[in-house]
């Protein structure tokens, strides 16, 4: 039971993740500066230049938007290139994961056996924990683009300080809880997986011939001693003699019949 309740946490954890990214991959302003604002006018003017992966946007006081949609794949920065390819690419992952983590789960009755489950769902963890990590590469090279661009002590003439935009921030808590629930996933089958590790039996390389219990032959199966062995009773105690010699005739010399 508590097996079941933790893998159901991790799918509703893993899976809002990844609502997460894909929400932060349609949002605007990720990142975002801010020109004007100063007073000494009636009407304050302020311009707000704003971007995210497909296009960029200049916004005015008056609430007026003007975008220019990026054009062609080969006209975009390189490193916004990078961060599309590195989001779809844990995007793609991760619908492997959530398919094998589903079918895998102990509360569905799909996916066969159950250590055919617990195999999925190891698969699914790993799965998720790469797509978390491809995700988070691809927001950290955002970040790192960014921020080179902020803390610059001498810019380029035209160039503008941005800030990060709620995207971004967003895409973080997503990769946190994809592996999270990679992590939830891996805690379930953890033990699972070490214990049939474990009693996997290791042979040397001697052979040991099987042990014959007492009362069985080896090539005869199972035989009775009293058929081959009769009893008498002499000085006290009992002995044997075999009846082989009783069944086998013999015929007595005249001199042993003489004496």
């Amino acid at each position: 039971m508590r097996k079941r309740l933790i893998q159901i946490f991790g799918f509703l954890v893993s899976s809002l993740g990844w609502v997460f990214v894909l929400c932060s991959m349609a949002m605007d302003y990720w990142r975002i500066s801010q020109i004007g604002g100063q007073g000494g006018s009636f009407i304050i003017k302020v311009a707000w230049y704003w971007s995210n992966l497909w296009k960029d946007c200049f916004t005015d006081s008056t609430a007026v938007t003007d975008c220019r949609d990026y054009g062609v794949l080969w006209s975009v920065r390189y490193y916004v290139q990078a961060v599309r390819g590195l989001l779809m690419c844990g995007l793609t992952i991760g619908f492997f994961a959530v398919t094998c983590c589903f079918i895998g789960m102990e509360c569905t009755y799909i996916g066969g056996e159950q250590q055919t489950k617990d195999k999925l769902v190891v698969s699914g963890a790993v799965f998720h924990f790469v797509g978390g990590v491809s995700n988070l590469s691809g927001y950290c090279l955002y970040i790192n683009r960014v921020a080179r661009t902020a803390f610059a002590r001498n810019p380029a003439p035209g160039d503008l300080r941005y800030d990060l935009g709620p995207p971004i921030f967003l895409g973080l808590v997503g990769c946190f809880l994809i592996m999270f629930g990679a992590v939830l996933y891996a805690v379930t089958v953890f033990r699972v997986v070490y214990t049939e590790r474990k009693l996997v039996p290791v042979y040397s390389g001697r052979m040991y011939a099987p042990e014959v219990p007492r009362g069985r032959s080896l090539y005869t199966g199972y035989y009775d001693p009293s058929r081959l062995y009769g009893t008498y009773i002499g000085s006290g105690r009992s002995s044997k003699i075999s009846r082989l010699s009783q069944s086998t005739p013999t015929r007595l010399s005249e001199r042993d019949a003489f004496v």
